[in-house]
């Protein structure tokens, strides 16, 4: 009778540290989905002065449009992925994009060009962020909420992480790009 006693706390215990690990590799997935977001937007932060500095060169009296930008960029960029902050440095970068189709020369120069593509690409690659941040918190919180692991999760300290949601749905949509009709 002991010895079956025994086998059983050693196969929950075995069972409970399975689920912990996978707890604990959930919740890493998260912490790295996180992560990722904040990459692409401190990639999209960086680029945003040279996007400035280039549009400035050709559109010197659209000042006000410029500074706006730069002010959006360094609010975004001492804020939380979730802030307010990227909302309104997107609508500054959709508001830039519309002052440069108004200058023809720009549209035609490579570095315009090139800028435009590499913010194009990071907002792609920050809309895969962030579906994977929500695939891992999907994944973490129905781990917590499964049986069995609901029994060790809470004791273990395991919570359930927040969904990715913007304060704007604006800010989900990579900026448009494009000038003008095709061959334009």
């Amino acid at each position: 009778m002991v010895w079956v006693l025994v086998g059983v706390v050693v196969i929950l215990l075995f069972v409970g540290i399975g689920i912990y690990n996978g707890l604990v590799r959930q919740r890493q997935n998260v912490n790295q989905g996180v992560a990722d977001i904040d990459a692409q937007l401190r990639q999209r932060h960086d680029l945003v002065p040279n996007l400035v500095e280039t549009v400035r060169g050709y559109a010197t009296h659209e000042r006000e449009t410029l500074d706006a930008v730069i002010q959006a960029r360094n609010k975004a960029a001492q804020g939380s992925v979730n802030s307010g902050d990227e909302a309104q440095l997107r609508v500054s970068l959709d508001r830039l994009i519309a002052v440069a189709e108004a200058y023809p020369d720009l549209k035609a120069d490579d570095n315009f060009r090139q800028l435009q593509d590499e913010l194009s690409a990071i907002e792609g690659e920050l809309q895969s962020a962030r579906r994977y941040y929500n695939a891992t918190v999907r994944d973490l919180n129905t781990g917590i909420q499964s049986f069995p692991d609901v029994l060790f999760a809470r004791p273990l300290g395991f919570t359930e992480a927040e969904f990715y949601a913007d304060a704007d749905a604006s800010i989900q949509q990579a900026p448009k790009v494009q000038f003008g009709a095709a061959g334009a």
